[in-house]
């Protein structure tokens, strides 16, 4: 009587029941893939790599202590130069060839272009308005048009040349100053001299690229006024840049989101309210130095004193187009295109 009530215990049950799902998904996956064999007959399928489980496909092989690159390496040496692989819910095809890349990302670059959506882009790429992750669609191709021809156009990189050239011509100077000393002699002649000096040239030309991105989109420095750096803003872009690279299980596995594994949501949340804070204040400063509405009551976009940057040329053509607001605000939009 004791063995029977523990063997219906509720973390028994529960494992039995867990354990009778997976068995059934797995079954039912494999009962769909052959009837998709069957109707698609005379159509040259991807071959699939072997050792997927069911659930987690093939993630125990991609997270074990051999690096992903060679595990899929070998398995390209097995299955041919392009295979399918199982990320959990998400079908995977994998290419290891040049050949191959060429054909999809040239030849057939319309049909890959899409992605599924990830969590970094729902917390941190404003529920997908963030083209950078956002899927392929009508929205992401309005907007990759105002990037191609208001900021990667020939024209306005020729525009954009002095903004470059005078950041690294600040950079230079900054280094020259760093590795000399300026002395006066006894009757007052200024006399440098060059002396050793360390530089972390990896930090100096992360600052320069950071500085030139940020002058070119929205009109501003990493540096400050006073020669100091601004470190906050330093840590939230490398915070961004690295969760929005950062694998997490929910991706591949939507139904564990709510147990925020490795607490990476956690902190997509606190980087996207920092994020957010300081492009909202960009947007204002920029939405304040606009000139006011002109006699026929349009918004003048010319900026007082003041040379034009991605986010200034965004705001007239967020505001005129009614098409593209029909997917987020105008605000919402400006603010994760620049980002």
């Amino acid at each position: 009587m004791e063995m029977s009530s523990s063997l219906l215990s509720t973390p028994t049950i529960v494992i039995t029941t867990i354990i009778a799902l997976a068995v059934s998904l797995y079954y039912i996956s494999g009962l769909r893939n052959i009837r998709s064999g069957q109707t698609g007959r005379g159509k040259k399928m991807v071959p699939s790599a072997g050792g997927s489980w069911p659930l987690i496909g093939h993630l125990h092989l991609l997270g074990g202590s051999i690096p992903p690159h060679i595990v899929l390496a070998e398995m390209a040496d097995n299955y041919g130069a392009m295979f399918a692989v199982k990320l959990g819910i998400r079908q995977t095809v994998v290419v290891s060839t040049w050949e191959m890349a060429k054909e999809c990302l040239t030849t057939n670059d319309r049909a890959l272009a899409t992605r599924p959506r990830s969590l970094s882009s729902e917390v941190m790429g404003y529920n997908g308005a963030f083209v950078g992750l956002s899927p392929y669609g009508p929205y992401w191709s309005q907007i990759r048009k105002i990037i191609t021809r208001e900021l990667l156009s020939s024209h306005q990189l020729e525009l954009l040349r002095q903004v470059c050239e005078s950041e690294v011509l600040g950079w230079m100077k900054d280094m020259y100053k760093e590795c000399t000393s300026t002395e006066r002699d006894i009757i007052g002649l200024t006399r440098t001299t060059v002396r050793t000096t360390k530089v972390d040239m990896k930090r100096r030309f992360g600052d320069l690229a950071l500085n030139m991105m940020l002058r070119i989109i929205v009109g501003t420095e990493y540096t400050k006024a006073d020669g100091g750096v601004n470190d906050g803003m330093k840590f939230l872009i490398r915070d961004f840049i690295e969760l929005a690279g950062r694998f997490v299980a929910s991706d591949a596995l939507p139904f564990l989101s709510w147990l925020d594994l490795g607490g990476y949501q956690a902190a997509m949340k606190r980087t996207s309210r920092g994020i957010d804070r300081l492009l909202q204040e960009w947007l204002d400063e920029h939405k304040s130095r606009r000139k006011p509405k002109g006699e026929d009551g349009a918004m003048n976009p010319i900026i007082i004193n003041r040379g034009q940057d991605f986010m200034d040329v965004m705001l007239p053509i967020l505001e005129d187009d009614q098409d593209i607001q029909s997917y987020y605000d105008a605000d919402t939009i400006n603010k994760a295109t620049c980002l």
